[in-house]
């Protein structure tokens, strides 16, 4: 295993490392995004950690900066947010195309680099696969009986909300804190896309932390948000970590996730030559398609 860093993309303003196994077969490429503004060494290193691991397990990987994060620039292109995600993305898998020999491509990622996988897996279909971390979920009528029914046995939690009605506006503000809130897309949408990501034969892999217990709190409001029939389809699996943090900045944490990340990665795509690859997925699984929409 080895790595190098490069410059890459329509401007060669994109920063990224390349790291390669030391296997000669490489047909999927791991491609990790940035974490909000966290640069591509991610939250605590978790990134590089897991980049290395992949690289010994066989897969190709690459880290990188999206545009104007991190040591990126900007590509002095007009474009929306959205399209510039697309199109970093788009040239990061054509530098693992070129550099590893990959045909295919998963991607990761945790928070926002979670909405971005979403965004271009939805869309490219050079994606097999994606890890979500913490993505996109939606409070159910489950979730709140989870989350309120406990607060409501317990007085002491029962006088302190009390106590904080109680309070001026901006006490009650300043009591609570600032709260940093990302708006999701509408549900029935992500739906939709997510129907439509499997039906193409993508892989996709959710893994939700703790961190995310105020709009997640258990592995089974997945198909409460997105329905039984999605939520069963082979091609998901769904994880719930409710005692780790939204980075795994413990030790052992860190090694759940690897562990779960590199099992289902070894699981879905097996490191095998080109000419050894299975008819795409689409093509032998119709059977859910009627039902996912």
């Amino acid at each position: 295993m080895h790595e190098h860093a490069t410059r890459f993309g329509r401007a060669q303003h994109l920063l990224g490392i390349v790291g390669y196994p030391s296997s000669d077969s490489r047909t999927t490429g791991v491609i990790v995004l940035n974490a909000g503004l966290v640069h591509r060494v991610g939250p605590f290193r978790m990134h590089v950690q897991m980049t290395r691991r992949l690289n010994a397990c066989g897969f190709p990987t690459l880290r990188f900066d999206l545009s104007t994060v991190g040591d990126s620039g900007a590509s002095n292109e007009s474009q929306s947010r959205e399209q510039q995600v697309r199109s970093d993305v788009s040239s990061a898998m054509a530098l693992l195309r070129k550099q590893a020999g990959c045909s295919r491509f998963v991607l990761i990622g945790l928070c926002s680099g979670a909405q971005n996988a979403h965004l271009v897996a939805q869309g490219d279909e050079a994606v097999a696969g994606a890890v979500f971390l913490d993505g996109y979920a939606y409070p159910t009528a489950g979730f709140k009986v989870r989350h309120y029914l406990p607060r409501l046995l317990d007085p002491s939690r029962v006088l302190r909300a009390l106590a904080r009605r109680l309070q001026p506006p901006a006490a009650a503000a300043a009591s609570t804190g600032s709260q940093f809130r990302v708006e999701f897309p509408p549900q029935a949408r992500v739906r939709d896309e997510l129907a439509g990501m499997v039906q193409r034969g993508l892989k996709l892999c959710f893994i939700y932390s703790g961190g995310a217990s105020w709009y997640f709190n258990h592995q089974r409001q997945f198909g409460e948000c997105y329905g039984r029939t999605l939520a069963a389809h082979p091609g998901i699996s769904v994880s719930f970590l409710g005692e780790v943090d939204h980075t795994y900045i413990l030790a052992d944490d860190r090694r759940r996730l690897l562990d779960t990340i590199e099992h289902w990665l070894c699981l879905h795509f097996p490191q095998v030559a080109r000419d050894e690859l299975p008819e795409p997925a689409i093509a032998r699984a119709p059977a859910y398609a009627s039902q996912l929409r």
